[in-house]
C-alpha cells in the first residue's frame, strides 16, 4: 500500500514551508499565517504537461519543487535518475542561448539583446504602471517579425517546398496573449488603440492553466504572454488564485513548459504595497528573469529595470514614456529631464546621473524663500530627502551662505528621481543660484559629491557622464579633481570633443569657477 503524502503548512506571506503548524513565521515573522497546503503538483496537473513534463512533475515539480527519489531493484534507495547523459561543457551548442530581438529595443536592452528561447520573464509593476499595455505591444511587434529562414546549406528538398507566395509573403513569428483579468474585447480594445492588431497574435481569455496548455498545443506560438501569474489556477491544487500553492504551481508548470518547449514566456506579476513581488519568494527563483516596471502616476515617465537575469546583467534600465496612444521606448531619455527655456533661470543647475550603467542628463532645481515659521522647511522631490539638509549645511558652514534663513525647495525635472550623491554639487550651486538670484553659466554641468568639510569626492564613471553631456551639447564641466595627470588627461580627451573640463578640490573652488565663467 502507497504510503500516505504528509502535508505541509505553508505560510501565505512569504511562501515558507514546514511539516508542522507554527505560530511565527520563522522567515518573514508574520503570525497565524502558516496554512495546511496540499502537495504542489498533482497527477491532473502533470498529465497536461506532456511527457516531459510529466518526468519533472515525477520528480517534484519543475525548478526543483520537490525531491522525489527512485528505489533500485535491491530496495536501497538513490539518487535522481538522469533525464539525459551529462557531456563536456565544450560541447554543448550555444544556439539554444541565443538571444531573440522583441522589437522594443529598450527592452532588449534590460533583457540583455533579446529574450532567450525557453527562458521565463516576470514583470512585476504597480497596478495602471502599464504592464499590460507594453507586453501587448510586445506581441503585438513580435508576431510583426518574419519567422527565421533556414540556413542556405539546408537540404534543397525542403527549400523546394516552399512556394512562390510564400517567398513573397515569409511567415511571420506567432504570439500567444493569455489574459485572466480582462475579457477579450478589452484586450482588443487596448490593442487597437495602439495599433497593436496582427493576424498572428491570437488571445485567450482564460484563466484555467489545462486550458492555457491544450491553446499552446493547438497553436504552438513562438512566445506566450500571460497576465497575470496571480490569476491563473492550476487544477487538482487546493487554493485559490494568488495564493501561495497556485501561484507555485502555476509558476512552475509554465517554466517546464517553457523549458520543454523551447518558447519564451513572459509573465505579468503583482507587487504588494511595499514593492516586491506578491505571492512566495519562490516565483523569482524558478523564473530566469525578474523585471521591475515602475512610475509615478502623475508622471509619464516609465523605468523598466532588472532585478534578476540569468542571461546578462541587471545594471540596465529601460526608458519609456505612457502617452494617449500607449507605451513609447524612449532611447534617449536626457531630454526629458531638462527644462525647455531661453536663458538660464536662477535656481537651475544640470548634472549627469548613472541609473544603473545609463547615465542621464538631469536638471535640478531650488528655490529659497523667505520662512513662513520659526524654523526653516525642507522640501524635496526626486532626491535623497536626507542628503538635501547635509548639502544646505555644508554650503552653510564651508562655503558661508545663509541656508539656515530660508526655506528650501528642492527637486528634479520631469519626475526622475536620483538618489546617489554626485548631484550634490549641482543641489549646492542651484541654491546658492536661488540665493543671489544669479544664474548659473550656460551650456554647464556640474558633478560631484560634497564632503561635511567641504571637500569634493570623484564619482564613479565620469568619463561616461562628461561624454553623455558633452554628446548633447555641453561646453563646459565642474567636476571634482582626482590627481594632475588623470586630469590632465581627461581634459585634453574632452577638448576633443569641444567641453572645457574645469577640475575643483573643494566647494569654495566650485563657487570661485562660477564667479569665472560668469565673468
Amino acid at each position: 500500500m502507497a504510503k500516505k503524502q504528509r502535508a505541509i503548512h505553508t505560510c501565505s506571506e512569504c511562501g515558507y514551508s514546514s511539516p508542522k503548524w507554527l505560530g511565527r513565521c520563522p522567515e518573514c515573522g508574520s503570525w497565524g499565517t502558516l496554512e495546511e497546503a496540499a502537495p504542489i503538483f498533482s497527477a491532473g496537473l502533470a498529465a497536461g504537461l506532456g511527457s516531459g513534463a510529466k518526468a519533472s512533475a515525477a520528480r517534484g515539480g519543475a525548478g526543483g519543487l520537490g525531491a522525489g527519489t527512485r528505489t533500485s531493484s535491491s530496495g536501497r534507495r538513490g539518487g535522481l535518475a538522469p533525464s539525459s547523459a551529462a557531456v563536456p561543457i565544450t560541447q554543448i551548442s550555444a544556439q539554444s542561448a541565443q538571444s531573440m530581438h522583441t522589437g522594443i529595443g529598450e527592452l532588449d536592452r534590460v533583457l540583455g539583446d533579446g529574450i532567450v528561447a525557453g527562458s521565463v520573464v516576470l514583470m512585476a509593476g504597480e497596478p495602471g504602471v502599464g504592464k499590460s499595455t507594453l507586453l501587448l505591444e510586445v506581441a503585438a511587434r513580435w508576431s510583426q517579425v518574419p519567422e527565421p529562414q533556414p540556413d542556405s546549406g539546408e537540404s534543397s528538398a525542403a527549400a523546394t517546398e516552399i512556394t512562390a507566395d510564400q517567398q513573397a509573403q515569409p511567415a511571420t513569428r506567432t504570439a500567444l496573449y493569455v489574459t485572466a483579468e480582462e475579457s477579450a474585447a478589452q484586450v482588443y480594445s487596448r490593442a487597437k488603440r495602439t495599433s497593436g492588431l496582427s493576424p498572428t497574435l491570437y488571445l485567450a481569455a482564460e484563466s484555467d492553466l489545462d486550458v492555457v496548455f491544450q491553446q499552446v498545443e493547438a497553436l504552438r506560438p513562438s512566445l506566450i504572454i500571460v497576465d497575470s501569474v496571480q490569476t491563473m489556477q492550476a487544477t487538482g491544487v487546493e487554493g485559490v488564485a494568488g495564493g501561495v500553492a497556485q501561484s507555485r504551481a502555476v509558476t512552475a508548470a509554465l517554466t517546464t513548459l517553457a523549458k520543454t518547449t523551447g518558447i519564451p514566456i513572459l509573465l505579468v506579476g503583482h507587487v504588494t504595497k511595499d514593492g516586491n513581488v506578491a505571492g512566495p519568494r519562490v516565483l523569482e527563483h524558478l523564473v530566469d528573469v525578474v523585471l521591475n516596471f515602475e512610475g509615478e502616476r502623475q508622471s509619464s515617465l516609465r523605468m523598466l529595470r532588472g532585478i534578476k537575469n540569468r542571461f546578462g546583467a541587471t545594471d540596465e534600465v529601460g526608458c519609456f514614456e505612457q502617452t494617449a496612444d500607449g507605451i513609447r521606448e524612449v532611447a534617449d531619455p536626457s531630454g526629458l529631464f531638462l527644462s525647455h527655456h531661453g536663458a538660464t533661470p536662477n535656481g537651475s543647475a544640470v548634472t549627469v546621473a548613472m541609473d544603473g550603467v545609463r547615465p542621464i542628463v538631469a536638471e535640478v532645481q531650488s528655490l529659497t524663500v523667505d520662512p513662513v515659521a520659526k524654523n526653516p522647511r525642507r522640501v524635496v522631490t526626486g532626491l535623497d530627502q536626507n542628503r538635501i539638509p547635509l548639502v544646505l549645511a555644508v554650503l552653510q558652514a564651508r562655503a558661508g551662505e545663509r541656508t539656515n534663513e530660508k526655506d528650501a525647495y528642492v527637486a528634479t525635472v520631469g519626475g526622475v528621481r536620483i538618489t546617489e550623491t554626485a548631484t550634490d554639487l549641482a543641489v549646492a550651486l542651484a541654491t546658492w543660484s536661488s540665493l543671489h538670484e544669479t544664474p548659473l553659466p550656460a551650456k554647464t554641468v556640474f558633478i560631484g559629491e560634497i564632503g561635511l568639510a567641504g571637500e569634493m569626492r570623484t564619482v564613479p564613471n565620469l568619463r561616461r557622464r562628461l561624454q553623455e553631456a558633452a554628446r548633447i551639447g555641453y561646453r563646459c564641466a565642474v567636476a571634482p579633481s582626482r590627481n594632475d595627470a588623470e586630469d590632465r588627461a581627461l581634459a585634453k580627451e574632452l577638448a576633443a570633443e569641444g567641453m572645457d573640463l574645469r577640475s575643483v578640490s573643494t566647494l569654495r573652488q566650485a563657487l570661485a569657477v562660477v564667479r569665472e565663467l560668469r565673468g
